[in-house]
């Protein structure tokens, strides 16, 4: 039996984009620890890359320089390769910023190695189960079409592993996402960079992570805002006593009510959600409702 190295990153990954946001990409899992330090790199208007097996991550940026000097995602990947003396050990795909797609398996991966492309993204693993894996992503990332592209790498990354996923097991998985000024406040692209570095269930404890990301990195949508009536006020007051935000549910005012509401939110660094008096965010209280 081959003897697989340690060190290899035995991964399974897509890259992706959606040309109508000028979202670009990358969610993968692997038996190695830590993989979102190592296989994902991204940026906004430029593209992305997911570089893996015995990973040589100066294909991250010195892909991207190559994007940003107008060359397509093959003729980055070509040139990436072509001059890499390991290049047998290497995986990599790349997606350019208009939606061109290249991957590449070097002859001296483990099986099962491949890759599979299709409109705005491609997907490949190597040391996988089996060749169903990259198929399988590559379907969960086409029937969610219309959806964010976020909801997307996540759907296909699960689907890959009902597949079968990487057959040395589970370790990391990570979620990259980036957009112009898609960053917290906007000062940055990274609009979803989320990782579980070391988990028995990864792909399922990334999929909670992006949950709570959701919740406190994004805005309320308009549908979301309710009113705080009579019913809910006094829901809310319970909640805050056993918080500790408030001393005494049989006695309080508008004001301490929304000095307390006010400090739970910005004490759980909930800014972003915050709404004038009188209402809140229903997904926020939904959370302070189940918060242990």
């Amino acid at each position: 039996m081959t003897k697989i190295p340690n060190d290899l990153v035995a991964t399974f990954s897509i890259v992706g984009c959606d040309p109508e946001t000028g979202e670009l990409g990358i969610a993968v899992q692997s038996k190695f620890l830590g993989v979102g330090a190592v296989v994902p790199w991204a940026e906004a208007g430029v593209g992305a890359i997911a570089t893996q097996s015995m990973a040589n991550t100066a294909y991250g940026p010195e892909g991207l320089a190559l994007l940003k000097e107008g060359k397509s995602a093959q003729e980055a990947l070509d040139e990436l390769t072509s001059k890499d003396p390991d290049q047998a050990m290497r995986q990599a795909a790349i997606i350019d910023a208009n939606g061109g797609v290249a991957t590449f398996t070097g002859d001296g991966c483990y099986d099962w190695a491949g890759g599979k492309t299709g409109d705005n993204y491609s997907a490949q693993g190597n040391i996988l189960v089996s060749e169903e894996t990259v198929n399988a992503m590559g379907r969960g990332f086409e029937e969610k079409a219309g959806e964010p592209l976020v909801e997307r790498l996540l759907h296909a990354l699960k689907e890959g592993q009902h597949a079968g996923g990487d057959s040395r097991g589970k370790q990391s998985a990570a979620l990259f996402v980036v957009k112009e000024k898609g960053g917290y406040g906007g000062y940055n692209d990274r609009m979803v960079d989320v990782r579980v570095d070391d988990h028995v269930t990864p792909i399922k404890e990334l999929e909670r992570i992006f949950r709570l990301h959701q919740l406190y990195f994004t805005r309320t949508n308009e549908e979301d805002i309710v009113d705080i009536d009579d019913d809910l006020r006094e829901k809310i007051v319970r909640r805050l006593t056993q918080l500790n935000y408030l001393h005494d549910a049989t006695d309080v005012t508008d004001r301490t009510f929304y000095d307390a509401l006010a400090s739970y939110i910005h004490n759980e660094n909930f800014e972003e959600r915050e709404q004038p008096e009188g209402k809140i965010d229903y997904k926020l209280y939904q959370y302070l409702m189940l918060e242990k």
